[in-house]
């Protein structure tokens, strides 16, 4: 199998206030995320006989499929993970009421075989620590604590980070937005908490999805700003269940 390196950025973190200097650590990805029009290039590069156009929407069928049979109830093997519906929350006793508040639907994924495998041969090249620019290093849900991208509608999340503070004040393009899978973006209106290494929010009422976290500030150090503002986009998806 050919041999894979992974580009590690060190992080201070900021979950153990006890330690003042653990870090954790950062794949540098470097905004490569491929889709499934980068996956059908790729095919149609590998001489496939099959048309650009007839590929995408193979993989577009598929996803549908995928999809309807997790929402159904099923799960789903393929050659790189395992999907499966499962159930986060607790019942006490017997009672077979459901609270949307304390049980909610969930998906697990799990590496196949052959990714558990493949990961075996990746290497870590530690690239240092990265610079002390503006970054978002974890979202947390305040009601359910969770750090996995999972919010809830409504409800209250903590941003840390650094260089996070949104000013100047008097900036109508500044603030906390939320990137729907289609581009749509939906801004959070109220900011309780507005540090440079915390923001904390009220998340607004978004429909189920996956979105993308965005912080645009001018704010620098202290009371500089930058002349145009500065998008800061959190690494890792959030979803909405």
């Amino acid at each position: 199998m050919a041999k894979n390196i992974w580009k590690i950025w060190l992080r201070q973190n900021f979950m153990t206030k006890e330690v003042e200097n653990d870090y954790t650590g950062e794949v540098s990805t470097v905004g490569q995320t491929i889709r499934n029009e980068d996956i059908a290039e790729r095919i149609v590069k590998g001489r496939s006989e099959l048309r650009y156009e007839t590929i995408l929407a193979i993989l577009n069928e598929r996803d549908g499929i995928v999809l309807d049979t997790v929402l159904g109830g099923s799960s789903v093997q393929d050659g790189v993970v395992h999907i499966a519906p499962s159930v986060h929350g607790l019942w006490i006793g017997s009672d077979r009421t459901v609270d949307p508040e304390k049980q909610r639907p969930y998906i697990s994924v799990t590496p196949a075989t052959a990714l558990r495998d493949g990961l075996s041969h990746v290497h870590m090249e530690v690239l240092g620590v990265k610079d002390s620019g503006a970054y978002i290093g974890l979202v947390t849900d305040a009601a359910t604590k969770a750090i996995d991208g999972h919010i809830t509608p409504n409800g209250i999340i903590v941003i840390t980070g650094d260089k996070l503070r949104i000013a100047p004040d008097d900036d109508p393009e500044l603030g906390i937005f939320f990137v729907y899978e289609s581009g749509e973006k939906a801004q959070a209106t109220q900011i309780s908490q507005n540090d440079p290494k915390r923001l904390t929010t009220l998340a607004p009422d978004l429909p189920a999805g996956t979105y993308t976290l965005q912080i645009v500030t001018r704010y620098t150090s202290g009371n500089a700003f930058l002349k145009a503002p500065r998008t800061i986009v959190y690494d890792l998806p959030l979803i909405v269940e």
